[in-house]
């Protein structure tokens, strides 16, 4: 790791308020700001580092960053949501092995008054064409992440090159982009475990839904070891073997935000049987 991203790793990790001095092990993750600000992940780490007395460090960026992290060997996995970078990833040889671990949905959110019509749309990519010829203000994360990712897929999708001012790039994590979107009655592209955590601070709400292009799973990676050997490949394999077994899944199932799952597990007793051999 070259000083300046030490710097930084180390400035996030205490900013995050991640530590535990007493562990007799460190595991630094990286994962997605939709991740972290679901709350999940704040039920998730205690019951796994109190059992296995490994401290779990969270850098909280978009899964692009978080990506290059692993890829630098700065961190020893990922907990990401961009299909398409997790596969470079791991075919370039910088992860080893896609575990899936749970997925919700994308969500398109507006104003109330959604003069735009997205929650008549046909689908997702009918939405956005409706925003976009009617010049209404759209919040992008504008981030490199994986919700990022997922809207720029959608635009080309449809055939659409958002630009223009009513086309905003944030450059900021999701709760950001909620708050800003909101301040501004502005129709944003949002993962439901975020919105449900924060739509109590919220007007907008979820004018278009259910699309199966919203599709949102999440999977965790190690970094391979052979690329960066200072890793720690088998603590990183050590929590994706709890967050695929029945007490990671049972938790992930369980959290709920005034009775509303924000993710669902993923891992089916096929993978828990392969993982645990």
């Amino acid at each position: 790791m070259n000083r300046l991203l030490s710097v930084v790793v180390v400035l996030l990790l205490v900013l995050t308020g991640r530590t535990n001095a007493f562990a007799d092990d460190v595991l630094t993750m990286a994962t997605t700001t939709s991740t972290d600000n679901s709350g999940l992940l704040s039920v998730l780490n205690p019951p796994f580092e109190t059992g296995n007395n490994i401290q779990v460090n969270v850098i909280a960026v978009g899964t692009g960053k978080a990506i290059r992290l692993a890829e630098n060997g700065d961190v020893d996995l990922v907990l990401v949501h961009a299909p398409a970078a997790e596969i470079a990833f791991v075919d370039s040889g910088y992860g080893v092995k896609r575990w899936p671990v749970m997925h919700n949905d994308f969500i398109i959110l507006g104003p109330k008054s959604d003069s735009a019509g997205v929650g008549n749309a046909s689908d997702a990519g009918d939405a956005l064409r409706r925003i976009s010829e009617k010049n209404s203000d759209f919040v992008s994360r504008g981030d490199d992440s994986g919700t990022n990712k997922k809207e720029l897929e959608l635009w080309k999708d449809a055939n659409i090159i958002p630009q223009g001012s009513w086309y905003i790039s944030a450059g900021q994590g999701m709760g950001a982009v909620l708050r800003i979107a909101d301040d501004k009655n502005a129709y944003t592209l949002c993962d439901r475990g975020t919105y449900l955590a924060l739509k109590q601070k919220l007007r907008i709400l979820p004018l278009y839904q259910g699309d199966s292009e919203l599709f949102n799973p999440y999977h965790a990676i190690a970094v391979n070891p052979d690329k960066h050997p200072h890793v720690q490949y088998a603590l990183a394999q050590r929590y994706i073997k709890f967050l695929s077994g029945l007490e990671g899944q049972k938790i992930i199932a369980d959290f709920k935000v005034d009775g509303e799952t924000l993710f669902h597990p993923d891992v089916n007793k096929v993978l828990q049987n392969e993982y645990s051999r």
